[in-house]
């Protein structure tokens, strides 16, 4: 830490000079020290044989799972109060009776619905475990798997459906693999990259270049393609409604490029 001094009171004080290198934000120094205790423990976990690994995600994605569900009772809580388990003497409907234990299900406290979401993220994340590890990639047939697994088992160990509940928890897992492989899919769409228009290659970088790239949509309504390029004219760009600066830049990029200069002096031949 150097020190610096301060004239006060006729006398020369000595303060010290903070650096700005030397003022630390706990939060940061706890949110790096977190990130590298996760890259170290996936490191670890990657070179463990298949039984572990897929032991310690399912424990450690359940425990999650559990702690999410005790948390969400707690927002359901009087939700159990409108669903009265019935008297033994009840006399209901099959029907009625898997409508009011599906209620009862999604309505527990915060031990049922710890244990049911334990189950569900648990199963969830060791099937795709499994599957990532012996197929050697996470596709939309993992994920449905693994959500397929998970809506089953959530169904055996909740209770929910009818009598038959070998048939309900496989109708179960159909409806949460579909719903998670259509989930999938939507997320790989907007993940990808949006493809490159190959007519506007040389258009889109010279835009870029300029600063200009807000006007490729005005040079793409107008077709004004990559080969259109070396015969643009100053009424041209006007039609697309380029205002006139940018045309100005645009026709001097034209002008000082060599490769379009010779393809448009090529042009005029």
């Amino acid at each position: 830490m150097e020190k610096g001094k301060q004239q006060e009171g006729g006398a020369m004080v000595a303060v010290p000079n903070f650096l700005p290198h030397q003022l630390h934000n706990p939060i940061q120094e706890i949110q790096l020290r977190f990130k590298q205790l996760e890259s170290g423990f996936k490191l670890w976990l990657s070179k463990q044989s298949l039984p572990v690994e897929a032991t310690v995600v399912t424990a450690a994605s359940a425990a999650q799972g559990a702690a999410i569900g005790a948390f969400m009772s707690t927002f359901t809580s009087e939700a159990s109060s409108v669903f009265p388990t019935p008297p033994p003497n009840a006399s209901l409907s099959p029907q009625a009776m898997a409508s009011l234990k599906q209620a009862q299900a999604l309505s527990g406290g915060p031990f049922v619905q710890g244990r049911n979401f334990a189950v569900m993220t648990g199963v969830n994340a060791g099937i795709t475990c499994v599957l990532k590890r012996l197929r050697g990639k996470e596709d939309v047939q993992s994920s449905m798997a693994a959500a397929f697994g998970s809506g089953a088992m959530f169904s055996l160990v909740s209770g929910m459906g009818g009598p038959n509940q070998a048939a309900n928890a496989v109708t179960s897992g159909l409806f949460f693999a579909l719903v998670q492989g259509g989930l999938f899919q939507i997320g790989q769409k907007f993940s990808q990259p949006p493809a490159v228009d190959t007519h506007y290659i040389k258009t889109s970088s010279m835009l870029q270049n300029l600063g200009l790239q807000g006007y490729e949509k005005n040079f793409k309504k107008g077709l004004l393609t990559d080969i259109t390029l070396p015969l643009l004219t100053d009424s041209a760009l006007r039609d697309v409604k380029i205002p006139p600066g940018p045309r100005l830049l645009i026709l001097d990029h034209i002008e000082r490029d060599p490769e379009l200069k010779r393809e448009k002096q090529g042009g005029r031949k």
